[in-house]
């Protein structure tokens, strides 16, 4: 199919923008282009050089992402040189649109492992709360060889929350695997990719997966794609993108979408021509960037990233940077490169190489390891700032001490402040108080794998509910808005309608979705709006709708916003939960606990009915008078909501704490507001 285009004729006028005054991009589809363009610029011409791979034959695009002519004059002025027989690349993609399986896949068919090898499903989550959410959280490395040439890759979350972590990696990549779903098409998280790779300047290949779906649809997302590339103004040769066709879980990949290969073949081909080799300063005095720390019990920490200009050495001493003025020195005791799926010590790296370093005890990322005579410091690495914060304090609850090993301030403090090290999209602040702490990151999911990582490692605290850090300019009150997508049945569209309203949305786009009968609805609406709106939304859709979010911008204040209607059944009482109380508690509203459960005064035991919090006591017993005129009754008692972690921080307000221990996850009111109010 014709459709990457480039222009390198000033004479050329483009077809993409009208004659008025005020351009705007216009879409042509490709059956449109190919009257426009001449045959050679062309990246899918059926007539140019062809390829083998394997027994199939394959169509040779001419050109790609890189503008090859502009190539030389850029050397000569930086008198650089590109490495050819490396490729580092980062694979970058919405959530759930299939990267790590597709990696997978490229693993295999490289020989990483043996053939008698036993691999589980989706190898690079090797975490295990990435394995039991089925989503990417950490970016990680790994390398294979294709003919010769060693092709570092590095695979990155894809949800929105994590995305300090492909901010960073782009700083030791030269091109991108853009991969998007053939059904949905670009998503949030897409674009948000998409645009940091475009302002790097990066090589783009974009990889169309799962393109086995019944409900395929090729041309509606490379042409998306493409509209896409125009918003974010790529330059003419970034447009030029080379399109890949391929199903990750079966390994297959074709310059069409109606002709695949046996492999991913025409994938590997297409990164070794379109993605530039690394450009460096073989000669130059040593720079390297850390851009990603790992921590071995032996080892120490560990510095990952590219090494941009000369040789770094196992023993070598080196100067760490900060800037011109902070700079330490230090000795490289151990030194690694990345082959297959391990770390391979070496003796030396040369520059435009991914290594891992050990030595540096102290080494923070963003910190240059520098040559120890005429070294300078690489420009720090940034990343957008946070947009939700939450208060960390230590557990008050009646039950503290019983399941955590690490409960006082000191240990929470230490474990927050070292979470900075490596997480550079997250804040950590003081407050009044020497037991609470401001934790900020850039969504709600961000600060809840740090919670559920805690909570795993033994840690015992409470946290507060979850709020918009809004900024002041010229003296106006401004909060952050996000872009919300939402795929949704058609019979369960009108109430989500409503429900986004109710929560100050304003309605974007709205088209349909394959042949599924789903509705795909687009709108910007401020944070705050969003916070407990997943499980609302799943309920008002019973349970079909997706949503997505990604931050846009910060607007003007929306006003007031009604994020829940109920109110809360809390216990009065300490004691053990009885079957007889919660029998007729449950006819009040739905219950989060059932009998013989160790509660606390103060606990959030279930959802009132109506809005307004609700005391009671589900520790009561039966009286044991009369009993042989009390005929027994039987009690009916329904099943009790079971609550995850993020599902507790969506349901809680500002006056209520979730309670977060090894074993257990407990709401509960909390108790200063409590007491501010029975001081008034």
């Amino acid at each position: 199919m014709e459709m990457a285009i480039s222009f390198h004729n000033s004479s050329f006028k483009s077809p993409f923008i009208n004659s008025s005054s005020n351009p705007k991009p216009k879409f042509l589809f490709p059956t449109q282009l190919s009257g426009l363009i001449s045959s050679p610029l062309s990246s899918f011409n059926s007539k140019r050089t062809c390829l083998k791979f394997g027994s199939r034959t394959f169509t040779k695009p001419v050109k790609c992402s890189v503008s090859q002519a502009a190539q030389p004059a850029i050397e000569k002025r930086s008198q650089l040189k590109r490495r050819s027989d490396i490729r580092n690349i980062a694979i970058v993609a919405h959530v759930d649109h299939g990267k790590t399986t597709l990696v997978d896949a490229m693993l295999k068919q490289s020989k990483v492992f043996r053939d008698n090898q036993f691999v589980q499903e989706r190898v690079m989550d090797s975490n295990d709360l990435e394995r039991e959410r089925g989503i990417t959280i950490l970016s990680k490395n790994t390398s294979i060889t294709y003919k010769g040439t060693k092709i570092n890759i590095i695979d990155t979350p894809g949800h929105s929350d994590f995305g300090g972590e492909v901010e960073r990696i782009l700083n030791m990549v030269e091109g991108v695997l853009l991969v998007v779903d053939s059904v949905e098409g670009p998503m949030p998280q897409t674009r948000f990719v998409l645009k940091k790779a475009l302002e790097f300047g990066h090589a783009v290949v974009v990889v169309v997966n799962k393109i086995d779906r019944p409900s395929a649809r090729p041309d509606f997302v490379i042409n998306s794609t493409f509209e896409l590339f125009i918003e974010l103004n790529a330059s003419d040769e970034q447009c030029d993108f080379q399109a890949i066709y391929a199903s990750g879980i079966k390994g297959k990949a074709g310059l069409s979408a109606d002709n695949l290969a046996e492999d991913l073949g025409p994938l590997f081909e297409s990164i070794i021509r379109c993605i530039p080799g690394p450009h460096i300063d073989k000669d130059g005095a040593l720079q390297m960037l850390a851009t990603n720390i790992e921590y071995d019990e032996h080892k120490g920490r560990i510095a990952i990233g590219r090494l941009h200009a000369g040789v770094l050495r196992k023993g070598m001493e080196v100067k760490v940077c900060t800037s011109e003025d902070s700079c330490r020195y230090a000795r490289i005791s151990e030194l690694y490169v990345y082959e297959k799926f391990s770390k391979t010590p070496v003796k030396r790296v040369e520059a435009g190489d991914i290594c891992a370093v050990c030595g540096i005890e102290d080494i923070q990322i963003g910190e240059t390891i520098a040559d120890k005579a005429f070294g300078k410091p690489l420009p720090a690495i940034k990343v957008e700032e946070p947009t939700v914060k939450m208060a960390f304090s230590i557990n008050t609850s009646p039950f503290v001490g019983r399941e955590g090993k690490y409960v006082t301030s000191r240990n929470l403090r230490d474990r927050l402040y070292h979470e900075l090290e490596r997480n550079l999209a997250m804040k950590v602040e003081d407050c009044e108080t020497a037991d609470t702490f401001i934790v900020s990151g850039r969504g709600t999911l961000h600060i809840t794998i740090l919670i559920e990582n805690m909570r795993r490692e033994g840690y015992e605290f409470m946290v507060g509910p979850p709020k918009v850090i809004n900024k002041k300019v010229a003296d106006k009150l401004l909060e952050p808005y996000e872009i919300a997508t939402v795929e949704v049945p058609e019979e369960h569209m009108g109430a989500v309608v409503e429900l986004l309203g109710r929560r100050r949305g304003q309605m974007i786009d709205m088209q349909g979705v394959g042949a599924e009968g789903t509705t795909l609805l687009k709108y910007k609406i401020p944070t705050r709006g969003l916070l407990g709106l997943q499980n609302a939304i799943l309920t008002a859709s019973r349970g079909t709708a997706i949503l997505n979010t990604i931050f846009d911008s910060y607007g003007p204040w929306a006003g007031d916003i009604v994020t829940r209607d109920q109110g809360s059944l809390v216990a009065f009482e300490d004691g053990s939960s009885t079957s007889y109380a919660i029998a007729s508690s449950q006819e009040r509203g739905q219950m989060f606990i059932g009998p013989g459960i160790e509660v606390y005064k103060g606990q959030i035991v279930g959802i009132h009915q109506r809005p307004g919090d609700l005391s009671l006591n589900v520790c009561k017993k039966k009286a044991a008078t009369n009993v042989r005129s009390n005929k027994e009754q039987t009690v009916v008692l329904d099943i009790p909501l079971d609550y995850s972690l993020d599902d507790c921080i969506e349901y809680i307000q500002e006056d209520e704490l979730v309670e977060v221990t090894p074993s257990s996850i407990r709401m509960c009111k909390n108790p200063k507001f409590a007491a501010a109010k029975k001081s008034r």
